[in-house]
């Protein structure tokens, strides 16, 4: 089996990247809303100490198969489990990353078609009824909602054929700065809104009456899927990683960004929120519904709803290229010039894929299974629901049962001067914490949690 071709030119530049691929629509979309609905504050904690105890040693559990090996995420099980049928969690994660992608690419589609509007001046003036009534109208054009997702896959599958170091490296580098510069400004304006303070206080203050056994199971879901693990898309990104790389502080920079992310969403947005009267369970339209009312009442406001858009689209696209990265490079197998061919091929299977998704809001509206379920939501269950927790849980079974215990330490260390201690309390965390954390969760989905309540 031939080892990777390409590698990233530097740590910073793989930290940029993978924290990209975390730093999506979970952290800029759906976090806030989340907090909205359970509790403010509490959830913030609860969200911080679930990532640190799950999302942490699983992506570190990712980079040891990735980096150990230095091959795709299916010849990385072949080889560490010859004759075996371990190679299927990689398949199984590429498969996640393919639907992940289908209906993952229709909400960058929203976002694509909304920063055209805001460019072209289509949303400055209207009232919360009338954004309203706008959301609902690009979403269920036929047209618009599968152009908008062309386009976000279009400029996906450009950035991915390009390779590591041309592509999404360089497509990082400038993203992710850009990402925080954003937040930044943003930050600065919402704070200084008439009635900021009380957004900040619900967003930081913990409640503790707040608590409840499902917002400990959402904020452990959460930061279950913040960190993209369970795909198997960081045994990809890390197997381009240099052998002297220190996986445990890429682990640990990559977690933090994606806490901080996190957090200034919530400051950006939870003061402006406030500041205007809304509510802050609002849920998944607070970015195309609530948001343009908010920064349509602040001076010079669309422009900043502008800087917002362009800041989400991309992180939404830095989250999309792993997703097709995973696919790009089990299929092309280190041919540079298969590369692009297989990405355009791959990308537009996807799309293909992710047009009933697209027309869940339109045309297909009606066509609805387990009773309330869309094909778009059905798709969305599927991936969080299910296929990543079975992943995250095969993942830390493989790495804790099925590796010999002195070779994991030996790839853990390498590159590092990581104690030993730190080494057992991840080692301890990932053969039995997190497969017990994970099973609560399928429990919960199957609806059987309550039995033991």
């Amino acid at each position: 089996m031939q080892k990777q071709v390409e590698q990233w030119s530097s740590n910073l530049s793989f930290v940029l990247a993978a924290a990209g691929s975390a730093i999506g629509l979970g952290a800029i979309w759906k976090f806030p809303y989340m907090v909205g609905t359970n509790g403010g504050g509490m959830f913030l904690l609860l969200f911080i100490f679930f990532t640190l105890l799950i999302g942490l040693p699983l992506l570190m559990s990712e980079f040891v198969i990735g980096r150990g090996t230095q091959l795709d995420a299916v010849e990385s099980y072949k080889q560490l489990a010859p004759n075996t049928y371990w190679h299927y969690v990689g398949r199984l994660g590429i498969i996640t990353s393919i639907i992940l992608l289908s209906f993952y690419s229709v909400v960058g589609g929203w976002i694509t078609i909304y920063l055209y509007k805001a460019l072209t001046g289509q949303l400055a003036g209207l009232s919360e009824k009338e954004y309203g009534a706008l959301f609902g109208e690009t979403i269920s054009n036929p047209s618009t909602a599968i152009i908008g997702q062309l386009l976000f896959l279009a400029m996906t599958i450009l950035v991915v054929s390009r390779g590591i170091q041309k592509g999404i490296e360089r497509a990082s580098k400038i993203m992710m700065p850009a990402l925080f510069i954003i937040f930044i400004i943003l930050i600065i304006r919402s704070v200084t809104l008439d009635g900021a303070w009380e957004g900040l206080v619900y967003f930081l203050k913990p409640n503790l009456s707040a608590i409840t056994a499902e917002s400990i199971l959402y904020a452990m879901g959460q930061s279950f899927f913040a960190l993209s693990v369970g795909v198997s898309v960081m045994v990809t990104y890390s197997s381009y990683l240099s052998k002297e790389e220190n996986l445990p502080k890429s682990a640990g920079s990559i977690v933090l960004l994606n806490i901080l992310v996190s957090f200034l969403a919530g400051i950006a947005i939870f003061p402006a929120v406030f500041s205007f009267g809304l509510n802050p369970g609002e849920g998944p339209v607070l970015l195309f519904n609530v948001l343009p009312t908010v920064f349509s009442q602040m001076p010079f406001g669309m422009i900043f709803f502008t800087v917002f858009l362009i800041l989400f689209l991309f992180a939404t696209l830095t989250s999309a290229f792993s997703l097709l990265e995973i696919v790009v490079a089990s299929i092309a197998k280190n041919n540079l010039i298969k590369r692009k061919k297989v990405a355009w091929i791959s990308g537009l299977a996807i799309f293909i894929l992710g047009i009933p998704s697209a027309l869940s809001f339109g045309v297909l509206n009606d066509l609805i299974f387990f009773g309330e379920k869309t094909f778009f939501d059905v798709a969305d269950f599927l991936v969080s629901n299910t296929l990543l927790p079975l992943g995250s849980l095969l993942i830390a079974i493989f790495v804790s049962r099925i590796l010999k215990r002195e070779e994991l330490f030996k790839e853990f260390s390498q590159g590092s001067k990581m104690k030993r201690s730190v080494f057992s309390i991840w080692y301890f965390l990932i053969r039995y914490f997190i497969p017990l954390a994970i099973i609560i969760v399928f429990l919960n989905v199957l609806g059987l949690f309550d039995l033991f309540l």
